[in-house]
Formats: structure tokens, sequence, C-alpha cells
């Protein structure tokens, strides 16, 4: 009974102490910001903060191509930063109803070449007829 009181209030004491607050980061400085609403629904935002943060978007509203749908806004943008390595890391990206979000950066995963052999087998496949349906 000693022994598990004992690694109950030593478990107790742990997570205080991983409980407790960090020390807060001090604010960093915003060097310019802007931002425009139109009344048509576009807008542009910018920033950029003194830790050499920038990002910029704008948006614009895509008229809808038929009675039934809505208006929707499209988007453009990008946002630069650096990583804790050292290097700047730039995201461009558009987004709209029709292809939705779109990011391109030298950052992020590219999937690896399809194997000849496989590709080969793909090509095959789409040469063929469709199939026809009993």
């Amino acid at each position: 009974m000693k022994n598990f009181a004992f690694c109950l209030l030593a478990t107790a004491l742990m997570s205080c102490c991983q409980a407790a607050p960090q020390k807060a980061d001090e604010p960093i400085a915003i060097i310019s910001q802007e931002s425009n609403i139109e009344p048509d629904g576009s807008y542009n935002y910018a920033y950029e903060t003194a830790n050499g943060i920038k990002a910029e978007e704008t948006g614009t509203l895509k008229k809808a191509s038929s009675p039934d749908a809505s208006d929707v806004i499209v988007a453009r943008g990008s946002v630069s930063y650096t990583s804790p390595e050292g290097n700047l890391i730039t995201l461009t990206y558009s987004a709209d109803d029709e292809n939705g979000f779109q990011p391109q950066g030298d950052h992020l995963p590219t999937p690896p070449p399809i194997p000849p052999a496989i590709q080969k087998a793909l090509d095959y496949l789409l040469s063929l007829p469709p199939a026809k349906r009993r």
C-alpha cells in the first residue's frame, strides 16, 4: 500500500511539472499589414513580421455558371518563412471550387516516379477496348 501511495504521489508531481506553464515567447512585431475587402466580395491582404514571415492572399468572386449554383471565392496567395534549419520555405497556392486547394513549393514531398514495368502495364491496359457489359 505504501508503494502504491508513493507511486501515485510521484506520478502526480511529475504531471504537475509537465503541465507547468512554459515561458512565453516575446511578441514578434508586425512590420507591415494591409487588408482590403471590396463590396463585391473580393479581398486582399498582406503582412510581414519582424522574424521574416510574409503572407499575402487575393480573393475574387467567381460568378456561378448556372442559376442553381452559388457564387464562389477563388483565392491565390503565398506564405514564406525561415525554417528552424535556416532554409527559406515558400508556399504558393490557389483554391477554387473546381480543383480545391492546390499548394506548390520546393519543400513539399513529391511522389516517386512510376517504375517502367508498371508504366508499361498501365499503358497496355489503357490500350485495351472497354469491357462489354452483360
